[in-house]
């Protein structure tokens, strides 16, 4: 039977990670996946459910989480509602939660194998993690960004120097939400670290990085100059889709989108090879 289990962990600068695990109770050592949402993206953002229940029933224990300042509450799990929360958001926070994460899993299941999958910005922190932690066997990017600072503008950062803070639009919701300048400060800082495209050339585990071609978000070429920097990685092209495969939020039906079924099947077959 898939059960679902949740959990908590103290997360960057005093803030929590929500976690769930999805698991068929038949196969209580089966390996892990970990999955990373992207940018303005949480745990329970559209399929993310069905997703979780797909790879349970083929075996797999999938952990699903909140960064810590995704800005998703407990009060209110299906939206980004703590606009601070979010605008004080950085890259090294979110490594922090990765490893956290990955910790929590490591010394709750020690026998286990961890695959990552990160999905657009959580693809780029699980290029990052797997170049850099032994602890993980393999990694699957989603629309995955070769770049963090691809996430704003580059005429906006004198501005957003200047002022402390710029404002992103929540294409769904229309919100403007707020990104303070520590976000940049802290990607400046760290660049040689937290360049996507050197860690890539790192990783030494097996890797799949698989994008829709209709991806007006992350291009389909930001995959090609992922997978130039590591040829052993394989790459994929899905047909047609687009940067979250069909999926929406909130996603009502019970059956995964053709483009995310799809996705699944392919990450489901590396996963079983490798």
């Amino acid at each position: 039977m898939i059960k679902s289990a949740h959990f908590t962990l103290n997360g960057a600068a005093g803030k929590t990670i929500l976690g769930d695990a999805t698991y068929d109770d038949k196969n209580p050592n089966s390996a892990t996946i970990i999955f990373i949402h992207g940018f303005k993206g949480f745990k329970d953002w559209g399929a993310h459910h069905l997703t979780a229940a797909f790879f349970a029933s083929n075996g797999y224990r999938y952990i699903k989480f909140n960064l810590s300042h995704s800005g998703v509450t407990a009060q209110n799990p299906n939206d980004v509602t703590d606009m601070e929360a979010f605008a004080s958001n950085t890259i090294s926070k979110e490594l922090s939660d990765v490893n956290s994460v990955i910790d929590y899993v490591s010394s709750t299941f020690p026998s286990t194998s961890i695959s990552l999958i990160g999905h657009s910005r959580g693809g780029g922190l699980a290029i990052i993690q797997g170049a850099r932690d032994s602890r993980i066997s393999k990694l699957i990017t989603w629309s995955a960004i070769s770049d963090f600072s691809s996430l704003w503008k580059k005429e906006q950062e004198t501005e957003w120097i200047k002022t402390g803070r710029i404002y992103v639009e929540n294409a769904r919701t229309k919100e403007k939400m707020p990104l303070n300048s520590t976000l940049l400060d802290d990607f400046n800082h760290h660049k040689d670290q937290f360049n996507i495209l050197n860690a890539a050339k790192r990783i030494k585990i097996p890797w799949l990085i698989l994008h829709g071609d209709d991806d007006i978000n992350v291009k389909f070429s930001v995959a090609l100059d992922l997978a130039q920097k590591q040829l052993n990685a394989k790459i994929q092209k899905i047909e047609g889709a687009n940067h979250v495969y069909g999926a929406s939020h909130p996603y009502t039906a019970d059956q995964l989108p053709k483009d995310l079924q799809e996705v699944v099947e392919k990450t489901l077959a590396f996963l079983n090879r490798n």
